[in-house]
């Protein structure tokens, strides 16, 4: 087995306790200024790519230290995809969940330090690459500092209607694949309305993390909302 591959088996979870739980463990990551970011967004948004586009600049202009959790039903995939960047990633197998909540997530991040102290991950940012689903994992409280949604442009700009739990619960919404936009009947004033109708508060990035638009943007608000933990 390549010794750089980390496979980590999630066992289910009481969910009546979860919030209890992820609240415990949002103030324990503070407390140890470890930054939590919990990504979501539908299979093939380009949550990896993205990912992928905003650590450098994460890493090199604002000085963050990122790792990353790949969770998924099965696979090592998208861990594999991290790893080669050089970034420090895990891959969490879910059992068949859809989801994590705030116990896998202690699982996980304890699974990417040595200790209990979590000394290793104190000033970093650690992203969890969420199950790809758009209803689930809005349910779930992950214990995140920070829960961002990815909506990429061939999915539409209705999605914010068809699934509302998800965009009423982030804190931004990263619009994915602007670089495609010429080929879809999507419409920028339309999505930021059909947005404004679940969270009048949250935050709108448009994207390519292909291209690399709008990353600087992106990557500027998620160091300063680090910041608020790991700079105090």
């Amino acid at each position: 087995m390549d010794e750089n591959k980390k496979i980590i088996e999630l066992k289910k979870t009481i969910l009546s306790d979860n919030d209890s739980d992820a609240e415990n463990l949002r103030a324990f990551l503070r407390e140890r200024k470890i930054f939590y970011i919990n990504l979501m967004s539908s299979p093939g948004s380009g949550k990896t790519t993205t990912l992928l586009s905003l650590i450098p600049v994460l890493t090199e202009k604002y000085k963050r230290k990122v790792f990353v959790m790949e969770a998924d039903i099965d696979s090592d995939v998208d861990m594999k995809t991290i790893l080669s960047s050089g970034t420090h990633a895990v891959q969490l197998h879910t059992g068949g969940m859809c989801h994590l909540d705030a116990e896998m997530s202690r699982q996980g991040l304890l699974s990417l330090t040595k200790n209990e102290d979590y000394d290793e991950l104190s000033g970093s940012i650690v992203f969890l690459e969420n199950v790809g689903n758009l209803v689930c994992p809005a349910e779930f409280d992950t214990g995140a500092h920070l829960d961002l949604v990815i909506l990429s442009v061939p999915e539409g700009d209705d999605k914010p209607l068809k699934y509302p739990l998800v965009f009423e619960k982030t804190d931004a919404v990263l619009i994915n694949k602007i670089d495609a936009e010429s080929a879809f009947d999507f419409s920028r004033e339309r999505v930021l309305e059909n947005i404004r109708k679940r969270n009048e508060k949250e935050e709108v990035f448009f994207i390519s993390a292909k291209t690399g638009e709008g990353i600087e943007a992106a990557a500027q608000f998620i160091s300063k909302e680090a910041g608020k933990v790991l700079d105090q």
